[in-house]
């Protein structure tokens, strides 16, 4: 008898492969870049991807003492923000489903005498307890995720009543810009990606999974959907990047 849960597809950039196959091509993508992402973040960003995570880490509000959740945290970025937020006393787990992202993130804290605790694993099953943390934080993951809606419920259920979740993504950009990002996305980044991380197809994914990401009123709406209250965005570089910030009441 087929299951029918076979049948589901979903995309992985412009194709539509079974759902049962994202996680594991998403993977290899991940695993075939980790040791450049961050050489190559500086590049396809000009820099511009840390002054975006420190508007994220500016808009958690984070105090002494607090409990952070940073998921699909890759390299680290975030996790560190987050720590210096949090001080000694504060709590924050660096976590990705990805091996190779997370080891690269966990050896970099090391070298830097940081002791933050990580755990691999999948933002559609986050094991941790419920009312747990006072602030979770993704940050260009959630585009990667089979199942946003399942993700994004388990983050409210992780999060303590009056926690915020920040979500950091690429979004839709203003209409003055397409023509030049699109040039850019789709001519420039896989070539940069051949160069320097010497893999074109993951940045040519890279470009198609930011066209298939939901577009800022649109994710608003899936984060209202899962139940988080005061939900606003803000758009940075005109677009090019949206915080999505809402609260567990």
């Amino acid at each position: 008898m087929t299951d029918p849960a076979s049948d589901k597809t979903t995309h992985f950039g412009y194709q539509t492969v079974a759902e049962a196959e994202k996680a594991g091509r998403v993977a290899e993508v991940f695993h075939s870049v980790a040791e450049r992402y961050d050489v190559m973040n500086d590049l396809m960003s000009m820099g511009l991807h840390r002054v975006w995570k420190h508007f994220l880490a500016g808009q958690a509000a984070l105090r002494p003492g607090m409990r952070c959740l940073d998921i699909a945290g890759g390299t680290g970025d975030i996790a560190r923000l987050l720590a210096d937020g949090v001080g000694p006393t504060g709590e924050v787990w660096l976590t990705d489903i990805n091996g190779s992202m997370l080891a690269v993130g966990r050896d970099r804290m090391l070298d830097e005498g940081r002791l933050l605790p990580c755990a691999q694993c999948d933002a559609e099953h986050i094991p941790f307890p419920a009312d747990y943390f006072d602030r979770v934080t993704v940050a260009f993951g959630l585009r990667n995720m089979t199942h946003k809606d399942a993700a994004l419920a388990e983050m409210h259920r992780v999060l303590r009543p009056g926690g915020k979740l920040l979500v950091l993504e690429f979004s839709k950009v203003a209409r003055p810009l397409a023509p030049l990002y699109d040039a850019y996305s789709f001519r420039i980044l896989p070539r940069l990606g051949q160069l320097v991380a010497k893999d074109a197809e993951s940045y040519r994914y890279l470009a198609e999974s930011i066209r298939m990401h939901p577009d800022q009123e649109t994710l608003k709406g899936m984060l209202e959907q899962a139940g988080f209250s005061k939900v606003d965005y803000f758009n940075l570089t005109l677009g090019v990047v949206a915080l999505h910030t809402g609260y567990k009441l």
